[in-house]
């Protein structure tokens, strides 16, 4: 059962840096294995690559932001990891299937 409090470390540090760079041979040290095997071993347990996770967890990240904050989109993408607007706007999209702009409406649905 070691290794259950290893991952939820290295999930909680991942969580911790969304808005930042993560370290994946960071997170594999703190999990006390390899890199590789972390992804494995991750994507078996949650039914998502790493990378997604991630991805995902950034998107919701987004749209707590854009609804609750006045900062510019643009500036929510930059801290999210995204160096243009078009691309934040088609990865927000993916995720969530509206632009960015609509997220800032009451009412906006987002998927969390």
């Amino acid at each position: 059962m070691q290794w259950l409090g290893q991952m939820n470390d290295a999930i909680r540090y991942i969580e911790e840096h969304l808005d930042g760079e993560i370290d994946l041979e960071k997170v594999a040290r703190i999990a006390q294995c390899s890199s590789f095997h972390f992804q494995r071993i991750f994507s078996y347990m949650a039914g998502v690559p790493l990378s997604e996770y991630i991805r995902r967890r950034r998107m919701t990240r987004a749209a707590f932001d854009l609804q609750n904050s006045d900062a510019r989109i643009i500036d929510i993408g930059l801290t999210y990891g995204y160096d243009s607007p078009t691309a934040f706007n088609r990865a927000f999209q993916g995720i969530h299937g509206v632009a960015p702009s609509a997220a800032r409406q009451e009412g906006a649905a987002l998927k969390a």
